[in-house]
């Protein structure tokens, strides 16, 4: 499935009105990527470039288009698809400024992560002090963003990991009980650490591996948060499953918590703030070359990776000095 992603050139264009032109510095790989690439979601056009985020310097500016100005460094996040590219055509109004402060690899690495930890913690469920919330793939790239968000928050909380290399790095990340999944029985552990009265709110991208379980360690009330599916899709759910403790399910998509220009502002804003303050600490753990995105995907599925990861456009340094 890995060999489906070619490497080949494009003629891009000059933006049109509304459009900016953007020379990538940094490209951010998530889980959505992948759901793409194996028809999980449906691309619209085929063949398609895949990518939800980047980070570049605008290189040409539509007419009639002010508030954007050559040599900008801006971000975005979420659609329109195609950040694994050197150079892209964008709507101006999904841009961002990217702050001085802040590396564009970071910002690339944090931008659909941090604003998707962003609505889930404080717009889908708001996390407050005294609330205990279960994070299922803690060292992963929106989970360990979940874990430290949540412990600025003054929550517990509860992170389930494949290995204790990377419980180690979640216990960094905030999370007071760590439940390493291939050990002992999630559901079981969230029990015994909650004295039985369960979780607040179970924030999910596993999906079908987990849950019926995640399910299962939710209070009376909870919210159970199934943001992604890595390990599948999860079987459908009676909504007499629900019944039994009044539990709240939502399947929510970053694409529609930032539907307007301020939500989006807000959100990236929030983001890049708490990066800036130490709040968030953002790994890059690897970075690889655009033109090997395919063996990106490979070991982001194969659970290889762990934190953020970033592709760099091959050439990005010689066409900067020309």
């Amino acid at each position: 499935m890995f060999e489906v992603l070619k490497w080949e050139e494009v003629e891009i264009g000059e933006p049109k009105e509304g459009e900016i032109r953007v020379r990538n510095k940094a490209i951010g790989i998530n889980f959505i990527d992948v759901y793409f690439r194996k028809g999980v979601y449906k691309a619209t056009t085929m063949p398609f470039t895949p990518g939800m985020e980047a980070v570049g310097v605008v290189t040409a500016v539509g007419p009639g288009l002010t508030g954007r100005e050559v040599g900008d460094v801006v971000a975005y996040a979420g659609n329109p698809m195609g950040s694994y590219a050197e150079e892209q055509i964008l709507p101006a109004n999904v841009a961002v400024p990217v702050p001085s402060s802040i590396d564009p690899i970071v910002a690339a690495s944090v931008m659909l992560k941090g604003m998707t930890a962003q609505f889930l913690v404080r717009r889908c469920f708001k996390v407050e002090s005294g609330h205990t919330i279960l994070v299922h793939a803690a060292a992963g790239g929106v989970g360990s963003l979940l874990c430290q968000w949540g412990k600025a928050l003054g929550a517990t909380v509860i992170g389930t990991v494949s290995t204790e290399e990377k419980g180690a790095q979640a216990k960094v990340d905030g999370c007071q009980h760590v439940i390493v999944y291939k050990n002992e029985d999630f559901v079981a552990a969230v029990n015994t650490i909650t004295s039985g009265k369960g979780v607040d709110v179970v924030y999910d991208s596993v999906g079908q591996d987990t849950f019926q379980g995640s399910l299962a360690c939710l209070k009376s009330r909870g919210y159970m948060v199934c943001f992604g599916q890595s390990s599948g899709t999860p079987e459908p759910v009676p909504l007499s499953a629900l019944a039994a403790k009044s539990l709240f399910l939502t399947r929510p998509s970053l694409m529609q918590y930032t539907t307007t220009r301020d939500e989006l502002l807000e959100a990236a804003g929030e983001v890049f703030a708490n990066v800036s303050l130490g709040v968030l600490r953002v790994r890059v753990n690897h970075t690889y070359p655009l033109s090997q995105a395919a063996q990106a995907h490979a070991d982001l599925e194969s659970r290889k990776t762990s934190g953020s990861v970033v592709l760099i456009p091959d050439d990005n340094n010689d066409k900067q000095q020309q």
